[in-house]
């Protein structure tokens, strides 16, 4: 864990404490932004792959990136919201090598921290909580910019008080199982460090010392998914962060990534997410909920 925590690098999105009357229900979340709540009154409900999970009072909840679920609230449910985001320059996403509890029992200091990020960053918030009027706030590009202008010991503080809330998963945080061939768990952390890299299955096969044909087979058996599926995907993944924390051209975040071809980039863009990367970055804020 301590070479995952040396390049751990979280950065603000959003903060703010909301009251919600029946009316934090959001389907089909998807966010490449991880957040965690503390709740501090009523109960709400989320489903992770098809489990439902009660979120009560005096716990601290951490939902990682690109974890679909649901959110369901028939009353009143009132909690603190932070969005932030990993900086993983090349390495392994701590949220690609671990696996996180969704919650813990918070203690005082939790609440305590909770309130000092939302006191600190006051224009964080996000105003408005109806998916239908959220296109009117500002992108998460300017959330981001503005962010950035905030002075030193501001950024300080806030960076330090989401390691701490963070630390609060990781004491409980489990290295995701190793897969049975010790082979593909080399390439899978050669994928998730190079990302931003060219790379290419002979290239995986090589490093796993098999021929290329044995490598695609027993990675499909692994994983469920070729090997050029799976690299594919996390270069997305990469892509909608990239595309929503960054002003970078369409063309340039595919270059980032070591796609030449933007055309073929855009094309898989929207296969894993059902939409060009412009209509992501300028209709991500209708697609999800604002404090989900």
């Amino acid at each position: 864990m301590s070479n995952a925590l040396d390049s751990l690098n979280l950065n603000l999105l959003n903060v703010g404490f909301s009251e919600q009357n029946a009316s934090w229900n959001w389907k089909k979340v998807c966010s490449p932004f991880a957040r965690i709540y503390y709740v501090k009154e009523g109960r709400a409900k989320t489903y992770v792959s098809g489990r439902g999970y009660v979120l009560e009072p005096d716990c601290l909840y951490l939902m990682p990136p690109f974890t679909l679920h649901d959110d369901e609230c028939d009353g009143y449910f009132a909690l603190y919201y932070i969005h932030f985001y990993e900086k993983a320059l090349n390495c392994e996403s701590v949220f690609d090598r671990y696996d996180f509890p969704l919650s813990v029992r918070a203690t005082q200091i939790d609440l305590l921290l909770s309130e000092r990020l939302t006191q600190i960053n006051p224009d964080s918030y996000l105003p408005h909580f109806d998916p239908a009027q959220y296109d009117n706030i500002p992108t998460f590009s300017q959330y981001i910019a503005a962010n950035s202008r905030m002075p030193l010991h501001v950024i300080a503080e806030t960076r330090g008080i989401l390691l701490q809330l963070m630390s609060r998963f990781i004491t409980l945080a489990a290295a995701k199982p190793e897969h049975k061939d010790t082979r593909i768990s080399k390439a899978l952390q050669h994928i998730h460090a190079q990302i931003c890299q060219p790379i290419s299955v002979s290239h995986l096969a090589d490093i796993s010392c098999i021929s290329e044909d044995h490598f695609i087979r027993i990675f499909k058996k692994e994983l469920c998914l070729t090997p050029l599926q799976y690299i594919n995907l996390k270069k997305i993944e990469k892509a909608q962060l990239l595309l929503l924390t960054t002003d970078m051209p369409v063309s340039d975040v595919s270059f980032e990534l070591s796609i030449e071809n933007v055309s073929y980039f855009n094309r898989i863009f929207k296969q894993h997410t059902g939409t060009t990367p412009k209509c992501y970055r300028s209709k991500y804020n209708n697609l999800n909920g604002a404090a989900s």
